[in-house]
């Protein structure tokens, strides 16, 4: 078991392989599927995911969902695309909080591509996220997302 686990947290983090390539073709997939019979929404959500160190990419002392309280994680935002019968996450992205961005040291560290070194509130990610998605042709529709995503600041 040791040595599966080692693989896939080599292939995750050091392999040369697209995450954006796998959602693309599973995407694409889920909707040839479901046709033009069901209505698809675009769901947009956050996720906190606690750490115990400091060392991972945008983790930070802020609101976990799933703790229900303020706590060390990282959040990621995701947009995925629901039917009545199939759900299917198409785009999540760390959310890296003022703290880190304003400490590119930290980042580099963590291995956050320079490039990448930038704050984006979490409703800004949420509507690059929606705009890519439209740029790759999953066709407009209705949108829903936590309050929380109804203000920016």
């Amino acid at each position: 078991m040791q040595a599966s686990h080692q693989s896939l947290h080599n292939f995750v983090t050091s392999a040369a392989w697209s995450d954006r390539a796998v959602l693309d073709f599973t995407t694409e997939t889920v909707l040839e599927a479901l046709g033009d019979e069901e209505e698809v929404f675009r769901l947009v959500d956050d996720t906190g995911i606690p750490k115990k160190g400091r060392h991972s990419v945008g983790v930070s002392h802020q609101y976990c969902g799933q703790l229900g309280k303020q706590a060390n994680c990282q959040v990621a935002v995701s947009l995925s695309l629901s039917s009545a019968s199939a759900s299917i996450p198409t785009d999540h992205r760390l959310h890296l909080p003022k703290s880190r961005v304003e400490d590119p040291e930290r980042c580099r560290d963590a291995g956050v591509p320079e490039a990448a070194i930038r704050f984006r509130t979490k409703p800004e990610i949420a509507i690059e996220q929606i705009t890519a998605a439209l740029e790759r042709g999953i066709a407009p529709g209705v949108v829903c997302a936590d309050a929380g995503y109804g203000h920016d600041g």
